[in-house]
């Protein structure tokens, strides 16, 4: 096979900016076959294989590429699936620039190696050209609960269920899939390639039981007490934190979740033929700068809205959203409001009607090496706008603390486990993804979920 020596990746066909602004179909439209063969020819195939030190889950990397490269698509897909058990969803929402991409040999003179468009690619292919293939296994007769349908209890449970095990999921939402259904937009992850993905493991034989929350509808002790001889803990982080400023509960604004879960759920994303669930005005103001606000902010903008402003306290060098997200949003005409801080919602009958921001300035790093802003005296100002989304970050959802007698966890919410079996301080129960970490990445999520998977395993065979 002849190496592409190429210092840049295939270019990722995508709509129009000014088109796909006003629909909810994916911005990205994916790799053709002869695309997806040319850059993986691009790949060294290194031997001591870099990408992979920055994979949590381990995907054999080079490997799969190899294949796509000589045209072996499905052994391709059987390499990736070996350890990564959502290679579609992985291959849209990774932050592939931080991790395996960002070890990647090619990118120190050039463009890394596409590696999560290849992924995304060969899963989209799989999808649509094979057949199901039968999987049998043996069955052990132990029970374990998983609660939560996100990355991490969907991962830990198709892990389980291989291994023989029963495995019931609870979910308290009425879909399955956690954020990749509630969170991440329809235009970034399309909603029925989560569904595809939630049916490959209810497949496997994992029952999924949903609007059931746990601390509510059941305790974590209670299922112990039906027969699950272990529990695995992913939650996520799913409670909203706000700015504690006047105004803040004005009619008009919107924690981030509660927007695009909203938009997600209740099918706003097929406006405008469906009416939307949710009230967005003309001018609209995202404050916060990571992925979810460049979610809401993009899902306004699509809603409607004639003017988004995303409000953010730092620079454009500290925005911690994906570039390629940033990259998008401006693209589509968000507008950038940058060492701006939120001081006061402004309304008028109980509506958001402007949001006073005040202007700062970067002071010295800290140990950390971030620049902590500085107000500037006397420099506030209103921007007019009739809706306002405060994306600043999640916390977990109090409810398994509150009652679990025996479950140690963070001041700050979250569940305190064993880094190297996720263990918690109450025996039998595991713990991962967010609810663990805060708000994180899907693809860290699925490493705890199969880690704890492992766990769980050696576990209850007394190993």
């Amino acid at each position: 096979m002849e190496r592409n020596m190429s210092m840049t990746k295939v270019a990722m066909p995508e709509q129009e900016p000014n088109v796909r602004n006003k629909n909810f179909s994916e911005v990205a439209l994916g790799y053709t076959k002869e695309m997806a063969m040319e850059e993986a020819a691009r790949c060294l195939n290194c031997k001591h294989k870099p990408c992979m030190d920055g994979c949590p889950v381990n995907v054999p990397i080079p490997g799969f590429i190899e294949k796509v490269a000589e045209g072996d698509f499905e052994a391709a897909y059987e390499i990736i699936t070996s350890e990564n058990a959502l290679p579609a969803i992985c291959g849209r929402v990774c932050p592939q620039e931080n991790q395996c991409e960002g070890k990647c040999v090619r990118g120190i003179k050039g463009e890394p190696v596409a590696i999560g468009r290849l992924e995304r690619f060969v899963a989209d292919y799989h999808m649509a050209n094979a057949k199901p293939a039968e999987v049998k296994i043996e069955k052990n007769g132990k029970r374990v609960a998983v609660v939560g349908s996100g990355p991490a209890g969907i991962t830990c449970a198709g892990e389980l269920i291989k291994k023989g095990y029963d495995v019931t999921v609870f979910e308290a939402l009425h879909k399955a899939g956690g954020v990749l259904s509630y969170g991440i937009p329809e235009f970034r992850l399309p909603k029925d390639l989560v569904a595809k993905e939630i049916e490959t493991v209810e497949k496997l034989g994992v029952d999924i039981e949903t609007n059931v929350i746990v601390g509510r509808s059941v305790t974590i002790d209670e299922l112990m007490e039906q027969g699950y001889e272990a529990v695995f803990v992913g939650s996520g982080a799913g409670l909203p934190r706000f700015l504690n400023i006047p105004g803040e509960n004005l009619l008009g604004v919107y924690s981030a979740n509660e927007f695009l879960t909203r938009v997600n759920l209740m099918k706003a994303y097929k406006f405008p033929e469906a009416p939307t669930p949710v009230k967005v005005g003309k001018k609209v103001a995202v404050v916060g700068a990571g992925n979810v606000a460049m979610d809401a902010a993009r899902t306004a903008k699509r809603l409607g809205a004639e003017e988004v402003y995303i409000v953010y306290r730092r620079s454009e060098e500290e925005l911690p959203a994906r570039a390629e997200e940033v990259h998008h949003a401006k693209e589509e005409g968000i507008i950038f409001k940058l060492l701006n801080n939120p001081c006061e919602i402004h309304g008028e009958d109980g509506w958001v009607t402007g949001i006073e921001v005040i202007k700062q300035e970067l002071g010295e790093p800290d140990e950390s090496g971030r620049r902590s802003p500085k107000p500037v005296e006397g420099s506030n100002y209103v921007i007019d706008v009739d809706t306002v989304v405060i994306a600043i970050g999640q916390s977990p959802n109090p409810l398994i603390r509150q009652t679990t007698p025996g479950l140690d966890t963070q001041r700050w919410g979250g569940i305190i486990v064993e880094e190297d079996t996720m263990k918690t301080s109450k025996d039998g129960v595991y713990a991962g993804g967010d609810t663990v970490t805060g708000a994180a990445t899907v693809i860290l999520a699925m490493g705890a979920g199969k880690k704890a998977a492992k766990a769980i395993d050696e576990y209850l065979n007394g190993r």
